[in-house]
């Protein structure tokens, strides 16, 4: 399973903001050049991000955003199933396929998309980061 480009930024985004003090907040200027991508597709994650209390937004001229949750509370499994449009691995049915009663292709990939699901979901943010220790 491949995730997409909007996937793999929440989780940037999530990472990043994770790394910071927990009361410091970061701006969708500062993460959008931090990555290098487009300020626009940045706030479309963040605010999926936002309506699912992920991220915390902070309006006003002293706003930004930091997580809207603990690091151990984030589990990665949902954030692919907030993020991903679909999570079916093939679609037998949209053209139907002319194969399918004799087929066991489709089994395979949801048995593994099960699988690796379900792998992901004992991980969450905290799992993620190593914050920087005093010495």
């Amino acid at each position: 399973m491949q995730l997409t480009k909007h996937t793999d930024y929440a989780f940037r985004v999530l990472i990043f903001l994770a790394m910071k003090d927990d009361e410091e907040l970061a701006t969708i200027k500062e993460i959008s050049e931090f990555f290098d991508i487009s300020r626009s597709h940045m706030m479309k994650i963040v605010q999926k991000l936002a309506n699912a209390s992920f991220v915390l937004s902070i309006r006003g001229k002293q706003g930004g955003i930091k997580l809207g949750k603990p690091t151990k509370d984030i589990n990665l499994r949902d954030i692919v199933e907030l993020m991903e449009a679909t999570l079916k691995p093939v679609d037998c049915t949209s053209q139907p396929c002319r194969l399918n009663p004799g087929c066991t292709l489709k089994s395979i990939l949801f048995t593994g998309q099960k699988q690796y699901m379900e792998h992901i979901g004992q991980y969450t943010v905290a799992d993620l980061i190593q914050k920087a220790r005093p010495k």
